[in-house]
């Protein structure tokens, strides 16, 4: 079973964003400023993105060895994942709630990253058709998710 501790991280993952969404709108509110929100999301990214690998790295003598393209696209997937922060943010701020923004979000994140994964990793065999089948069942199932969400 030791193969599969990787569930483990994922539920984590799960949780954390799931919860994030509710959170970070609960938070925008009652900060009365979205920028406000996002400045408090910057110092959470700060705290665990940064001290905790800076650390962790010190302990192992690992700060030696980057290189340029593995720097490169990590940093891009960072400003990425705040570029998703900071829509989210002005999402809530223009009017969305958690309750409609967030599956719509994580229903459509999933189908970005198949087509993008496919794109940079593409596949060694025919695409099966009931990948289009499950492009359908998730973006039926967001729409599920927001008609019979609670009032």
């Amino acid at each position: 079973m030791n193969h599969m501790h990787w569930i483990a991280f994922v539920v984590g993952a799960v949780l954390s964003w799931g919860s994030y969404g509710v959170l970070l709108h609960r938070g925008q509110v009652l900060l009365g400023n979205p920028l406000r929100a996002l400045l408090c999301v910057g110092l959470a990214y700060f705290l665990i993105g940064v001290l905790v690998p800076v650390a962790g790295l010190l302990s192992q003598d690992g700060l030696r060895g980057f290189n340029v393209s593995g720097s490169t696209a990590a940093t891009i997937a960072g400003g990425l994942g705040a570029l998703g922060a900071v829509c989210i943010i002005w999402a809530f701020r223009s009017g969305g709630l958690p309750l409609y923004v967030m599956p719509l979000v994580f229903g459509g994140a999933p189908l970005v990253n198949v087509l993008l994964s496919m794109w940079l990793h593409p596949p060694a065999t025919a695409l099966h058709p009931l990948l289009f089948v499950g492009f359908a069942l998730a973006s039926v199932g967001a729409g599920l998710v927001l008609y019979y969400k609670p009032a």
